[in-house]
């Protein structure tokens, strides 16, 4: 396991999971205030991570082409294939506290809080490893991931003041 998490922090689809995690922790948030029922969250972030991830795969595709005057190859669709997938990743990580919620394993509420500290440390998270990775200490690698948890805060704290 701890070979896939080193292979995964190398890899250029970490900046797109943490881009993900943002816009469902921003869907997250925007829910809340008047929820649809669990399953239509559930459902809701599988959608967004569909649509986000097609437009990813569409736009880089289109984007390589122009930037590069010839077709795309295939090594190359590949690449913007992860690159898009771990976008959808990213939005539809929460989906599975909402799938709980909606077979009343834990209540609609505890799903939305989970969701939105869950997201908001996987973002922080990430900016520690990252830190850590790029040869911080500790202290600076945590004052990092508070710092980059602070966009995360920021969603919630805009909620909590606007309503």
């Amino acid at each position: 396991m701890l070979a896939v998490i080193k292979t995964h922090l190398g890899s250029p689809q970490v900046s797109r999971v943490i881009y993900g995690a943002i816009i469902g922790l921003a869907l997250i948030v925007a829910l809340e205030d008047h929820p649809p029922s669990p399953g239509v969250v559930a459902a809701t972030l599988l959608g967004t991570a569909v649509a986000v991830g097609l437009a990813e795969l569409y736009s880089d595709y289109v984007g390589t082409e122009t930037r590069t005057r010839r077709h795309v190859r295939g090594a190359e669709v590949r690449d913007i294939a992860y690159d898009a997938a771990a976008v959808a990743l990213g939005i539809a990580f929460p989906v599975a506290f909402f799938v709980l919620a909606a077979a009343d394993a834990i209540e609609e509420e505890t799903a939305f809080t989970i969701a939105k500290w869950s997201g908001l440390a996987l973002i922080g998270v990430y900016g520690f490893c990252a830190a850590r990775l790029a040869g911080k200490s500790i202290p600076r690698s945590v004052l990092r991931a508070l710092a980059v948890a602070l966009i995360g805060a920021f969603l919630i704290a805009l909620k909590a003041l606007v309503h």
